[in-house]
């Protein structure tokens, strides 16, 4: 597993500090991700989760996806799993697999949705690890649209389907993926989004 700790552009670390200073207040931020925007907020913070769900329109039984800069960041939101599940996982991070774990009953509904599981990432994006690095959290990850609505590649986009309802936008590029994450199931391996 990577420390990937990328020396980003002075304006972009304070572009982050200042979105890590708006997530810790409890907000909500668009933020590029590996192919496309994301939403995202802590993922302590139950009142910005709710908040998300209602501004992208999206099913609270659907379960969201938690990223993070370290796997130490995941422990509060998953079961403890085998050894070698843990490398296989490991292994593959910082990347673009999303594995889905079992969660601890504690673990919030709206997170794991109606699942007794929850999606977890180490993602590679120089940002997103940055970001997960501030705040010492994981961060809830979802694409950045109102459910049903196109995927969103850049801040126009991003600014086209939400207006001024989020707390801040972090500009900067995506990570160069044509595509969205893959998910697995840690314990089968069965591919959930290919």
């Amino acid at each position: 597993m990577s420390s990937d700790h990328t020396v980003l552009p002075r304006s972009l670390d304070e572009s982050i500090r200042h979105a890590a200073h708006i997530l810790s207040q409890g907000g909500i931020i668009a933020y590029p991700t590996e192919a496309v925007f994301g939403l995202g907020c802590l993922a302590d913070n139950t009142q910005a989760i709710n908040r998300l769900l209602k501004l992208k329109h999206r099913p609270v039984d659907k379960g969201l996806i938690l990223l993070a800069s370290e796997f130490s960041q995941f422990e509060p939101y998953i079961d403890s799993v085998d050894d070698n599940i843990l490398r296989k996982i490991q292994t593959s991070w910082p990347g673009s697999t999303t594995w889905i774990v079992p969660a601890p009953a504690q673990t919030s509904s709206l997170i794991r949705g109606q699942f007794h599981s929850v999606a977890v990432r180490i993602s590679a994006h120089p940002v997103v690890m940055a970001l997960c690095r501030q705040c010492r959290s994981p961060l809830i990850s979802t694409s950045a649209n109102i459910s049903g609505q196109n995927m969103t590649y850049c801040t126009a986009d991003v600014r086209l389907q939400f207006d001024n309802q989020l707390d801040y936008i972090l500009d900067a590029p995506l990570g160069g993926n044509d595509k969205p994450s893959i998910i697995k199931d840690a314990l089968t391996d069965q591919i959930i989004r290919s």
